[in-house]
């Protein structure tokens, strides 16, 4: 998902130029601190304490000009206006986080109003309309049926979150004033895949099919994941 979003960034914005990026549920701060090596000026913005602690400590045995680079703050996502202006940003990342969210729209439109005009929205979010592929090839038949009507499944840590269908997005997207710009499926193969396996010897040709299967109909619509991006207007 890096090289997707990477490639966005490069397609979008003049070679160089510093971005103002901010990470919605930044977690233990992987893609953030990623970014900010990258030269960009980048916010996090996280709920859980612990995350932010450990966050925080990576950000900590960090070079200092990477150090200057970024900034970790504890606050709901939800709470965007809160903290920030809008249009502060260049690029707004929130990956792994409408799941846990009962009522997304509001905040994919809080989000929205934090980009500066052309800015880029990256979501990354579970695919309801995929929602069957993971017990069906499984062999849980009875969930497989269940999960075609439905957008909340269980998550591997027992949670009860829920699940987002293209369509419905798009139109969020649309009416918000950050129109679908591309979209990728994002473990399109590997969504079975046990939780700490070790990688393949192969593994390098397994992500270069992943990432090409993300990019191409109809495989992408089957991906576990959907990576969206959005440009405001």
């Amino acid at each position: 998902m890096a090289r997707q979003l990477d490639e966005q960034i490069a397609g979008r914005f003049a070679v160089g130029q510093r971005l103002r990026v901010l990470d919605v549920g930044m977690g233990q701060g992987t893609q953030a601190l990623r970014l900010a090596r990258a030269g960009h000026q980048v916010t996090g913005l996280e709920r859980d304490a612990t995350m932010v602690a450990t966050a925080r400590e990576a950000l900590a045995s960090e070079p200092e000009g990477i150090r200057d680079r970024m900034r970790i703050i504890e606050g709901d996502g939800r709470d965007t206006g809160v903290h920030f202006l809008p249009g502060s940003f260049d690029l707004v990342l929130c990956h792994g986080v409408l799941m846990y969210v009962e009522e997304p729209d509001p905040m994919v439109a809080g989000l929205a109003r934090m980009l500066a005009p052309g800015g880029l929205l990256s979501l990354l979010v579970r695919n309801a309309d995929a929602l069957a592929m993971r017990p069906g090839l499984s062999g849980d038949w009875a969930q497989a049926l269940e999960a075609f009507d439905s957008t909340v499944y269980r998550n591997r840590l027992g949670l009860d979150v829920r699940a987002d269908r293209l369509a419905t997005l798009t139109a969020t997207l649309a009416g918000i004033g950050a129109p679908l710009h591309t979209w990728y499926g994002v473990r399109v193969f590997t969504d079975t895949a046990v939780d700490g396996a070790q990688p393949p010897d192969d593994v390098d040709t397994l992500l270069a099919a992943e990432e090409r299967a993300g990019r191409t109909d109809p495989y992408r619509a089957t991906a576990a994941l959907l990576h969206l991006c959005g440009v405001r207007g």
